[in-house]
């Protein structure tokens, strides 16, 4: 590059030059040209993904235009930085990895923004998931019993939340729970499995395919589906077509269980287009396969069941709920496929008069009955108070004509308070029917709390963001190389030496997490011969219950009565906890100076 800019009004072919004017109209890459019949150039493919991020804000209020201005120049210089701005309303600032992120916060101060900032401390993101029970402890005994050692503190978790109104019934060999509304009137059984590893690969890779499924799947007519298929590409078919038949071999490859499941798929989460599945196995409710809107599958458009039609929504809402936040730590879930088994209504009017709640029909006539009742009584009783007997000796005939009187009295005014009780409960919104909500509501809540109970059933796991580090480095430090790459719990996947050299070409992954300071540390044992290069790889499943504790005398003497020195997995989980401000399970020091042990 030059040390200087001219300004030209023609530049010939393979030269460099800036054009000013469009930040405007450009967000990261476009082509410019004379003409619209110009094909456009595709984006450079950049292999290393954003994964860290960190929050910004200006130290002075007043400077937030110019940090949202400098953001939008910083995306813009930067092929692989993303600026967002979150719900929360933090403005973030996600790149590759720690020196990328240093060097973006060093040109949003000098150069794009001009500002003094507020940084966060990095954020890693984590996943959870579940796994297959294992059937090894942690000292390679056998496992007798197939109960996880979470499940206790769990089933106690789940006994104390019965008391809020939300009825559990578990079965642990399944792994299947059942949950009822706030209402007592709907009851959903649902179970969480494990997503097969070649599924779960799957749907993470082709997440752009499953969001123009679910575009067009999710259209609320028939004439709009139309529009919306018609509108996708011949190769965009072929490529959901493939797509529909790897999922199924893949689901095939698993084995039986899983017979069916991919035209079985209700949903996909979180944000509809996550690698979570969302099946459904109610027997009563055949609803139209998601494939079928883009013509893949065998299944036609089948008639719905009204009832259950009408809160097929609230099934959808609720999973894409638990899976964007799970127990564990609210991080994402990955890799978990939550079955609903059964779909019933406890009040056989549950889903057929179903109303806002259980609509007007459902709740007048007992609040009526209910109502009448009481007047009847009131009435009763304040004509009876009223009446004085002045003559004891009155004949029958005169003690049944004021009888009839007085029911003639009572039942007019009992119709009067009915009609306008009918009055009232008609001129009430739907959502005020019942003190528990409108009924949607309540069964969005019902399933989400059931998909996370179900999840808490199984062995849970934690997923965690790894780097692939490519280490060139001479034979006399591998040693300490091989060192610091373990203190990071990272581990060395191959080493082969460069031909016609004394260099070895080191392959290792390594935690995200753990990677901040590494490259300096490395440089520093090694007196700057071993050169660390970090690229973002792929997640992978941290192998140890977060909540695992001893139980056997050889782990207590093998680990310790706490044993969390080893539990990597607890130090993720509650550094996330400790920073989203959740609870967090830690033992205090109430009283530290009786622990003091110094001489007088």
């Amino acid at each position: 590059m030059g040390r200087e800019l001219e300004t030209l009004d023609s530049v010939p072919a393979g030269n460099v030059l800036g054009i000013g004017g469009l930040e405007s109209h450009v967000l990261k890459s476009a082509t410019i040209s004379s003409t619209v019949a110009c094909p456009p150039f595709t984006a450079l493919p950049i292999e290393a993904r954003p994964i860290v991020r960190v929050a910004v804000e200006p130290v002075h209020a007043a400077d937030m235009p110019a940090l949202a201005r400098g953001m939008r120049l910083l995306n813009q210089a930067d092929p692989c930085v993303e600026t967002l701005v979150q719900e929360t309303g933090e403005h973030v600032i996600v790149g590759a990895g720690e020196v990328h992120l240093q060097r973006c916060i060093d040109d949003l101060k000098q150069r794009f923004a001009c500002i003094k900032l507020n940084v966060s401390a990095p954020i890693v993101p984590f996943r959870e998931t579940i796994v297959v029970p294992p059937t090894m402890d942690r000292v390679n005994e056998a496992i007798v019993s197939d109960t996880s050692s979470t499940q206790p503190k769990q089933n106690e978790a789940v006994a104390e939340e019965e008391s809020e109104g939300v009825k559990n019934v578990l079965d642990k060999e399944k792994g299947l729970i059942e949950i009822r509304t706030a209402n007592k009137l709907c009851s959903v059984q649902i179970r969480a499995m494990p997503l097969p590893e070649d599924v779960t690969q799957l749907l993470d890779k082709k997440s752009d395919l499953i969001k123009v499924l679910v575009t067009v799947s999710s259209a609320t007519s028939i004439a709009e589906r139309r529009q919306l298929a018609s509108q996708v590409t011949l190769s965009t078919r072929e490529a959901l077509k493939d797509f529909y038949q790897q999922l199924c071999n893949a689901f095939k490859e698993a084995g039986s269980v899983w017979d069916g499941a991919a035209d079985d798929i209700w949903s996909f989460g979180p944000r509809r287009i996550g690698s979570n599945v969302l099946l459904n196995r109610i027997p009563g409710y055949k609803r139209p396969s998601m494939w079928h809107s883009v013509g893949l599958s065998g299944n036609p458009s089948l008639p719905t069941d009204g009832g259950y039609q009408d809160y097929d929504n609230s099934i959808i809402s609720g999973f894409q709920l638990a899976t964007l936040a799970g127990p564990l730590c609210d991080e994402p879930l990955m890799g978990v496929c939550f079955v609903v088994k059964n779909w019933t209504s406890v009040e056989q009017d549950c889903l057929s008069n179903a109303t806002g709640i259980t609509g007007v029909t459902g709740l007048t006539e007992p609040v009526l009955e209910h109502s009448s009742n009481e007047d009847d009584k009131s009435v009763q009783k304040n004509i009876s108070e009223n009446v004085v007997v002045k003559n004891e000796d009155k004949t029958n005939e005169e003690s049944e004509e004021n009888n009839k009187d007085l029911n003639n009295t009572s039942t007019a005014r009992i119709l009067t308070k009915m009609e306008s009780a009918d009055n009232s409960v008609k001129n009430l919104p739907s959502h005020k029917l019942d003190r528990f909500g409108p009924f949607s509501g309540q069964l969005m809540s019902a399933v989400k709390e059931g998909c996370r109970r179900a999840f808490l059933l199984q062995p849970v796991r934690l997923m965690a963001a790894m780097y692939t580090c490519d280490i060139q480095a001479t034979a006399e430090v591998l040693g300490r190389m091989y060192a610091v790459v373990s203190k990071r719990e990272g581990r060395v996947l191959r080493e082969e030496m460069k031909e016609g050299s004394d260099v070895f070409d080191v392959t290792s992954v390594l935690p995200v997490a753990e990677s901040f300071g590494f490259a300096e540390e490395i440089r520093k044992r090694t007196s700057g011969l071993a050169n660390p290069q970090l690229v973002f790889s792929h997640w992978e499943v941290v192998d140890i219950d977060p909540f695992w504790v001893p139980t056997t005398e050889e782990e207590y003497t093998h680990f310790g009565e706490k044993a969390d020195s080893e539990n990597q997995a607890r130090k993720y989980m509650n550094s996330v906890r400790r920073r989203k401000g959740l609870y967090v399970e830690e033992k205090t020091v109430e009283h530290a100076e009786k622990q003091r042990t110094l001489k007088k």
